[in-house]
């Protein structure tokens, strides 16, 4: 504070009668009140970077010394400890102490439960307003050693937090030495005494340091007069704060548009502590942070000379270290740093009050506790040329960019608003640990789910799913083996389609790179898992073979009546501007997979619905290779023609919210494989049909291609003819039919009269599978394949025979 400013913690301390001692921690500290019935008020430091604005220089220089303390105090035993942050006012001052330590093993606590992660321990916070806290370490044995424990807090209170803490602890990984470092001291004589016994009993040592000493006196009706003050001083409308109602910054600007920051995250680097931060993880990070600070200030706007980075809730450390970073790549700019809370604290605009504004906006990580209110304070009423929010992977949602999220909260504060994702999701899974295809064919969005029995008999998969028993997505299908006679016809119908397929590939590359070019822009092609893979593949080998380009290629997983992988968007949208990503599929039948796609994708801004496929038999979409129905071989087969990888798999207990959907690879099929034969094949054939993809292009673009959904509605006919009330039992098209004949229980199957050698292998399959073909006129499609209708074991369909 400096010298004539009015200290922040008057207008607290002259109207609820509290008193402040000690020199030290009033420079440290200033006063507001909170809306909690356990405790009125709030000590808000000036120096932690959570609901002041700050420097973060500051900021981590002063946990870095705090850190230093705890080192002198530790001696030799420092490289031996384990730092734990409390959630969320100290999850980055406590990774600043570690650091102090000379990078020590670090951990937080969290008050975000994180499916898939065990909890390794929790405790209570009995003051806070929500005051339970959880261990989720990702490796358990963090834990494990018999060091010091340094717990780390903003303020140490009574230190009933740490005895709760210490207790919990100490019954399951008991230890002998606890040390507690905070950045003020306010306990009484009493609350040392009852530490000191508390240690006692235990038969531990615990000790305490801070950088500031000071005590508060309360009143005796404090509670009861903290709340009629904050009754008396609530605004109309106390959710929001002054020109926050996102039209304007009160200056007579309009709000800033918020634009997204891709940052070159270090793969597999922590986003912080949550699940634990190792020194190896320290020096990676260290290593990145010029070129990230370098990234994020190229993006800031020319002549930005008083800019805010945002951290939100409990992910602090990587926004104060990336803000401190950038401080120093823009010399004579103004870098502050803050975080959002969950803390429901009174705002007064007033010089001698800690808080002055505070903005209100809802959860965005999807916490245990509900979607919100959170918020932001003193940042309203500030002259920022830049805001840049830093959120992590889980806080991307569509809650972040709704009209009264947290970024349209901002926008209304700021000249420009940038935000940027700290991606907390694995590295895409890559050939040949996970897949025969090569590394650089695509990154699969996926997890290995390989150690799991998943198939299932395909009668018992069909009851379960006809009964509502089970999703079709929750298990596999045994992977049908293919007879000596149909892989002979695979091969013959390879031979004499692939400079179909080849041609049909380049066309619709051709389109995609023709409707998505722009400045500065390259497509990212998105396959869905997985008979969208191989199309992938091939699109990406033809813009190498015609232009040079090196498409980036991953596959998602995309469930039928579940939605898209949310998780996968959130990595795409972290590593590439989701305006240049194509999302690709091998062909259409009725459209339900368009329809999910452009359901799915609703609530993440920027990525195009628009689907590129191979054929659209069922006139679906605008871009594709052909409108005919035919024999796409990659069809014919299952994992041995898509890289010796399963059909993707959703199923609660194996996949978390935050996780990528799941997919076994097959490698004891790698005998068997022909995935780079298929590919090898039709690319082998692109030099013939350049002159015929030209010539088709050209005509595709000038052609009228609104989708006409005629498939859909042919659909709705048979289904009606057949008696089936459920639509997802009608698969037409030859690919469509060939799945219900290898993983389904077929009813019959409808060919259209002529259609000829596309329609060998189904007539093989029906033969094996004893399904009635029947062969009519009517058909935009080459064949639809039916599910009997009311499947159970057992069943006669209309012929008498069992439905098998």
């Amino acid at each position: 504070m400096s010298a004539g400013a009015i200290w922040p913690g008057t207008w607290v301390t002259s109207r609820l009668g509290v008193r402040l001692h000690g020199d030290a921690a009033r420079g440290l500290l200033g006063l507001a009140l909170r809306h909690n019935p356990k405790r009125a008020h709030l000590l808000v430091s000036e120096v932690l970077g959570k609901h002041v604005p700050q420097s973060p220089r500051t900021v981590y220089g002063t946990g870095v010394e705090l850190g230093r303390r705890v080192k002198e105090l530790l001696g030799e035993a420092a490289p031996r400890a384990l730092v734990l942050g409390y959630a969320e006012t100290a999850t980055g001052l406590g990774h600043c102490v570690a650091d102090g330590l000379g990078g020590v093993p670090y951990l937080h606590s969290t008050r975000r439960p994180v499916p898939g992660v065990a909890r390794a321990g929790g405790f209570e916070e009995e003051h806070s307003h929500h005051t339970s806290h959880l261990l989720l370490p990702k490796d358990p044995a963090l834990l494990a050693g018999d060091g010091p424990l340094v717990l780390v807090d903003d303020e140490l209170s009574t230190g009933r937090t740490v005895r709760n803490t210490i207790a919990a602890l100490h019954r399951a990984r008991p230890r002998q030495r606890y040390l507690v470092a905070a950045l003020v001291d306010m306990r009484t004589e009493s609350d040392r005494a009852a530490l000191a016994k508390f240690a006692a009993d235990l038969g531990v040592t615990v000790e305490t340091t801070a950088l500031a000493v000071g005590r508060i006196d309360l009143p005796e009706d404090v509670l009861s007069r903290g709340a009629a003050l904050v009754d008396a001083h609530r605004a109309p409308d106390p959710d929001r704060a002054p020109d926050g109602d996102g039209d304007g910054d009160g200056r007579g600007r309009p709000a800033a548009r918020p634009e997204r920051v891709a940052l070159d995250w270090p793969a597999g680097l922590p986003d912080g502590g949550r699940h634990g931060y190792l020194p190896a993880d320290l020096a990676r990070l260290e290593a990145a942070l010029p070129g990230l600070a370098a990234g994020l200030a190229a993006a800031l706007p020319p002549g930005a000379r008083r800019v805010l980075v945002l951290g939100t809730e409990e992910l602090s450390y990587t926004p104060l270290r990336l803000a401190a970073a950038a401080e120093a790549a823009l010399p004579g700019a103004e870098v502050y740093f803050s975080t959002t809370t969950r803390s429901p604290v009174l705002a007064v605009d007033d010089p001698g009050y800690a808080i002055r504004s505070r903005l209100v906006f809802p959860a965005h990580d999807r916490p245990a506790d509900g979607p919100g209110p959170r918020y932001a304070y003193n940042v309203a009423g500030r002259d920022w040329d830049a805001v840049l929010l830093v959120t992590d992977a889980a806080g991307d949602t569509a809650q972040l960019h709704a009209p009264d999220g947290l970024l349209a909260v901002l926008a209304a504060h700021t000249r420009h608003l940038l935000f940027t994702v700290v991606p907390s999701l694995p590295h895409p899974l890559r050939g040949p640990a996970f897949s025969s295809y090569a590394p650089e064919d695509v990154g699969w969005l996926l997890q290995d789910l390989s150690g799991v029995t998943l198939e299932a008999p395909a009668e018992e998969r069909e009851e379960a799913i006809q009964s509502g028993g089970a999703h079709y997505a929750e298990s596999l299908p045994v992977e049908y083996q293919p007879s000596p006679a149909y892989q002979r016809l695979f091969h013959q119908a390879l031979e004499t389609s692939a400079a179909r397929v080849a041609r049909a590939v380049g066309t619709v590359t051709e389109a995609v790179l023709a409707e998505r070019a722009r400045p500065g822009g390259t497509p990212v092609l998105v396959s869905l898992a997985r008979a969208g893979t191989p199309v992938g593949v091939l699109m990406r080998r033809w813009a190498r073979h015609a232009h040079g380009l090196d498409l980036p290629h991953y596959a998602v997983s995309i469930v039928r009546g579940q939605g898209i992988d949310t998780t996968a968007l959130r990595w795409l949208a972290a590593h590439h501007d989701p305006a240049d990503v194509v999302f690709v599929d091998g062909w259409t039948g009725k459209g339900a997979i368009t329809r999910e796609l452009a359901d799915a994708l609703a609530p993440f801004p920027g990525f195009d619905p628009a689907l590129a496929v191979l054929a659209d038999p069922g006139g679906c979409v605008a871009t594709y290779g052909t409108r005919e129905d035919f024999l796409i071989p990659s069809a014919c087969l299952n994992s041995t023609v898509s890289g010796l990888i399963s059909r993707t798999v959703l199923r609660s207990d194996l996949v978390g919210p935050h996780d990528f959907h799941g997919a076994k690879h097959y490698r004891e099929l790698a005998g068997a494989d022909l995935s780079r034969h298929f590919l090898d094949v039709v690319a082998g054939r692109f030099a013939e049909v350049a002159a015929g993809v030209a010539a088709d292009t050209a005509a595709l673009l000038a052609a009228d291609r609104t989708p006409t959904w005629e498939g859909w509605r042919a659909v709705e006919r048979i289904s009606a003819a057949y008696g089936i009330d459920n639509v997802n039992l009608v698969k037409p098209g030859v690919g469509e039919t060939t799945r219900v004949l290898l993983r389904r229980v077929p009813w019959r199957i409808l060919a259209r009269r002529g259609a000829g050698a596309d329609l060998d292998h189904i007539r093989l399959l029906a033969e094996q599978r004893g399904v009635p073909v029947e062969e009519t006129d009517d058909l935009p499609y080459s064949c639809v394949g039916l599910i009997h209708p009311r499947y159970t074991k057992g069943a006669t369909g209309a012929d008498g025979k069992a439905a098998q």
